[in-house]
This record gives structure tokens, sequence and C-alpha cells, in this order.
């Protein structure tokens, strides 16, 4: 999405941002996980990822391994330790597989570094100038909710497969896509009265604009409750919702998370399609989990959202979610948790104009993640 894309009325929050980092979309996401080379497995099979890069004892690095997947705009990073003394351990002891590094295309990795750090950023990585017979390329980072990371990435002078130390990953296994296009947002998990101080670390030292707000009003069911706010960069081509615990008479999905992971982290990636029903589809006859809906969210769906393209029947039958703003309507749906923990898992959305994040949704969605606590026994 770029700003043209972008309704009138979200156009005029924009406006506000203070965008003194110009990132022109998300590079990749690196996960931390227990063993790269079976978890590439699973994101091919299951989700249609195709092999493009690899690091690991072939190319030299003698500390870990890790496996570049590609689909379409989307690459992913796995990334394994190769012994008991790399600190990637100490992160997988702790949280599990899960969301490392947030990498963020620059132009200048150098100035997007000195930009946050003066404004109260905890440096990750010192702008640093990497190469090899392809060019270079310059990458910093910072640290932000959490141990995550948001790397900053200047590629603008490396034509090589992915970055310097990777080699082109050559695999005879090649399934086919599922029409996955490109990182729609990101969805952070912080503590209780933490969400504003985050709201103002993405003001402050990274330039973004509260785009949308959520209240425990909003995002409530009988038994537990969460706050929400959507931060933008200037151009709307990154969104970072955060999201915060708030009192109920249960245990919520944001402090499950928290419990299991053991900390504040990234909760959800959504990705998008241009055909949500295709692609659920076929994520489903790849083994793909998806949370189940509640069947009266049906009987009112029409009345609530009005005329669509798809057949009501067909978006029940696979599980997917419907929501209108000003500007149009969204489609979404949400698998299971990825891993034995309850904690990342993944958003398929298809947007037809709208902007928004599926506040009418919020009920039935909620009321799904506790059924699936509920047998954990977490709620």
């Amino acid at each position: 999405m770029n700003s043209k894309d972008i309704a009138p009325s979200i156009q005029k929050v924009y406006a506000n941002a203070d965008d003194f980092l110009p990132l022109n979309g998300t590079d990749y996401v690196e996960f931390y996980v227990g063993n790269a080379k079976q978890a590439a497995h699973f994101y091919k099979t299951t989700f249609g990822f195709q092999s493009l890069a690899y690091k690991g004892l072939e190319t030299g690095c003698r500390d870990y391994a890790s496996y570049v997947l590609i689909q379409d705009k989307i690459r992913i990073v796995l990334t394994t330790p190769l012994n008991s003394k790399s600190p990637i351990n100490d992160h997988l002891r702790k949280h599990g597989d899960g969301v490392k590094m947030i990498a963020l295309w620059v132009d200048d990795a150098t100035k997007s570094y000195n930009e946050t750090v003066s404004r109260g950023a905890k440096s990750f990585m010192e702008p640093t100038k990497e190469e090899d017979e392809f060019g270079f390329v310059i990458r910093s980072g910072v640290y932000t909710y959490g141990e995550t990371v948001h790397l900053f990435i200047e590629r603008k002078n490396y034509n090589g497969v992915f970055l310097p130390g990777y080699a082109a990953w050559h695999s005879d296994y090649k399934p086919t896509s599922t029409g996955l296009k490109y990182i729609d947002h990101m969805v952070g998990n912080v503590g209780w009265n933490e969400m504003n101080t985050w709201v103002e670390y993405y003001q402050k030292v990274m330039g973004f604009v509260n785009l949308l707000s959520f209240d425990d009003k909003d995002i409530s069911t009988e038994y537990s409750a969460l706050m929400s706010k959507v931060m933008s960069n200037g151009n709307g081509r990154i969104k970072f919702p955060i999201n915060e615990p708030a009192e109920g008479k249960k245990k919520s999905q944001i402090e499950e998370y928290i419990d299991f992971y053991e900390g504040q982290g990234v909760q959800h990636i959504a990705m998008a399609t241009d055909n949500i029903i295709q692609t659920v589809t076929l994520l489903m006859s790849r083994g793909v989990e998806f949370l189940t809906i509640p069947s009266y969210y049906y009987k009112e769906l029409q009345s609530r959202v009005g005329k669509i393209d798809e057949n009501i029947d067909d978006l029940e039958k696979l599980g997917i979610l419907v929501d209108r703003d000003d500007e149009g309507y969204m489609l979404q749906i949400f698998t299971k948790p990825l891993e034995d923990r309850p904690t990342v898992f993944f958003e398929i959305i298809q947007r037809k104009g709208a902007t928004s994040f599926g506040k009418g949704n919020f009920k039935a969605l909620f009321e799904s993640i506790e059924s699936e606590q509920e047998k954990r026994g977490t709620l």
C-alpha cells in the first residue's frame, strides 16, 4: 500500500506523521527457531513459501544456520543456533520459536539509526557495512518492545540473492504458492499499562502516528478484554498494532501470550492475499489449522456488512470473517498458534477498499480464541 492508495479520511491522520524516518516497506521477518531446517520445510509445505537463500556451515558460518523463504514480497528468515554457547539459545529457552527481527527497508541505514537512537532508542546494532562479490549492504538496528529488534536494511548497492554471507538455496522441492502477497501488518503484545509507553515510543522515536484506537469496550467478551492502538509510519507501508491486557473475569489472550512467551513480543503477522477463499482453501488442504467461528456470526453477517462479492456460505464453511468501513470491506481469518506454546500465529487478510482492522469481528473472534484457551486450560 502506498500513500495514494489510502482513503482521504485516513490521509488526514498520516498528514500528522513526523516522517523523519522514511520506510520503503518490510524487508524481512526473522524467527529464532529450534530447528530451522525442519521449520523451513513446514513453511514451504503448508504456506507455499519457496527456497531463496541459506547461510550455515556450508557457507562458512559456524555459529548458526539461517534459511530464507520467499513468497511474492514476503521474506521470512528462520535461524537456529549450531552450538550450546550461542546467545540464540537464551531467546529460545525463554520464548520458544518466535519473531526476533523485524527488518525494515530504508534508503539510508546510518541515518535511520542516528535518527532513532538520538530520540531515545536502545541500540542493537550500529551501522555495519557487509559486502561480498555482489556489492554491499548496510544494516543497523534498535530494540523495541521485549527483546524484539527493528533492523534497518540499506540494500541499494547490492545485487546478491539476499544479504552478504548467504548463498542461493536451490531446492528440488517447490510447492506451489498459496497466493500470499505481502505483510499487511504485525501485532505486538505488551504488558499491563505498557501500551501507551510503546505508542509514545513509535511516535517519538520512529515518527509514527496513532492510526486507530480500540479500548476494552470495543474488544471484550463476557470473560476477557484487551486494548489496542494501531501505529503507522507516514506512507502507510508499515503498521504495528500494539495490544495490552484489560481487566476481565478471566485471562485474556494477551495474558496467555505473555505467560507462555515469557515477555512481550510479536503476536501475529498479517499476510495479504488477492483471493482469500482460494488461499484459505489451499492452506487448509495442506494442514493449516484455523480458528472456528461461532455459527451466529454468519446469520448476522449480511445485515451488518451489506452486499459483498463473496458467497456467505463459502465464508462460513472456511471460517472467514468480514467487516466494513467507510472505504469498503475486508476479509480476514486467523490460524491457531504455529507451535505448541500458544504464542505467535498468522492472519490472512484481503482488503477490498477497507483500511480498518476488523472491529466488527472482535467479539466473534475473541470468543473463538477463548474456546481454544478453555481447551488449553488457560482461560
